[in-house]
């Protein structure tokens, strides 16, 4: 996609969200039914993925971790995130890697040592780029993919998440 073609879909969009800003605020939904054994079947509206245990907490691994699914959306956001800024900016990318690692300590998910953590104690995101873009523009692609890339956002500032159970 070109610069332009992305312009004359966004531009719309933009001016839209200007003169009606709640026409912006989207909620976007995601479902699963709890599956056989420890499993949760999650509907992605492109496929169904079914998560389970992490072979480190019992699992067998045939079943998505979560924690994997997490990183997995942390890169395809970053990545459709990176080639929207670099063609925005003009700046051909020839391809490109996304990596994200994250470090669990899953002593604090099976509540072994109190001290652990339950959740990522750290992640890092990389991104191999063939390119010919200056350091300037570098720059420029990492700042804009940062700034707008939802998940990164998300996970980076933290959200307030409201819960509720409802027995049927």
């Amino acid at each position: 996609m070109k610069s332009e073609e992305l312009r004359k879909i966004q531009t719309p969009l933009k001016e839209k969200y200007r003169e009606q800003p709640t026409a912006a605020i989207i909620t976007l939904k995601a479902s699963g039914e709890i599956g056989a054994g420890i499993s949760c079947k999650v509907d992605t509206g492109k496929a169904l993925v079914e998560a389970g245990l992490h072979p480190a907490t019992g699992g067998n691994g045939m079943l998505a971790c979560s924690g994997d699914l997490l990183l997995e959306a942390l890169v395809a956001c970053a990545g459709v995130t990176l080639r929207a800024v670099a063609t925005a900016l003009e700046i051909p990318i020839e391809q490109g890697k996304v990596i994200a690692e994250g470090d669990l300590d899953f002593r604090g998910t099976l509540g072994v040592a109190k001290d652990a953590p339950v959740g990522f104690k750290a992640i890092r995101l990389s991104f191999e780029l063939a390119c010919d873009a200056n350091p300037d523009q570098l720059a420029a692609i990492a700042k804009l993919t940062e700034r707008y890339c939802v998940v990164y956002q998300t996970l980076t500032k933290g959200v307030p998440i409201a819960t509720s159970y409802v027995q049927q």
